[in-house]
């Protein structure tokens, strides 16, 4: 168990046809859990893929942090981001380096405690050297949502043929 008390990830090859992927040699081959979790922790911007209510994409840049073995966002309450989780939790957020790509599937849960919030704030405002108060995550103008990742997949492009790894964790 880790810090958030969740079970760390199972690491296997993702089937990619066509694209000449190497089998891992043992497990030897698949990128590290602390490859990923760097690399989401690290990233300036986040893409944030939710489902509008007919079924179409829609994906939108957001700031975020990584705490608690989560990505943590912030969104206008009445952004259609926000109405689209509302709507359906389920989303898949990236990271912003196309080179070192790491993907995350997971279910957004709206966060309201207050001490959470002032937590994600500090850690927005270090992360990102802004002053923002209290009223970005007010609850009644704003909405912050935590995603927990289900499913991950990341890769290395200067190791594109033995990088691909996806990790999925164990339900809790």
């Amino acid at each position: 168990m880790n810090e958030a008390g969740m079970s760390e990830p199972l690491a296997s090859r993702p089937y990619m046809p066509g694209y000449g992927i190497e089998p891992p040699a043992g497990g030897h081959g698949l990128l590290s859990w602390s490859w990923a979790r760097d690399r989401i922790a690290a990233a300036h911007d986040y893409w944030l893929a939710t489902v509008w209510p007919d079924g179409r994409p829609h994906v939108m840049p957001v700031w975020g942090v990584w705490h608690q073995e989560s990505i943590w966002f912030s969104c206008s309450r009445g952004s259609r981001k926000a109405r689209n989780l509302g709507a359906d939790p389920r989303c898949s957020i990236t990271t912003d380096t196309p080179r070192e790509p790491v993907v995350v599937e997971g279910a957004a849960r709206l966060v309201t405690d207050p001490e959470a919030l002032a937590t994600f704030l500090d850690l927005e405002n270090a992360k990102y050297s802004t002053a923002y108060g209290l009223d970005l995550v007010d609850p009644t103008i704003n909405t912050t949502f935590r995603v927990r990742p289900e499913r991950v997949f990341g890769i290395a492009e200067d190791r594109f043929t033995s990088s691909p790894t996806r990790w999925v964790f164990p339900s809790s």
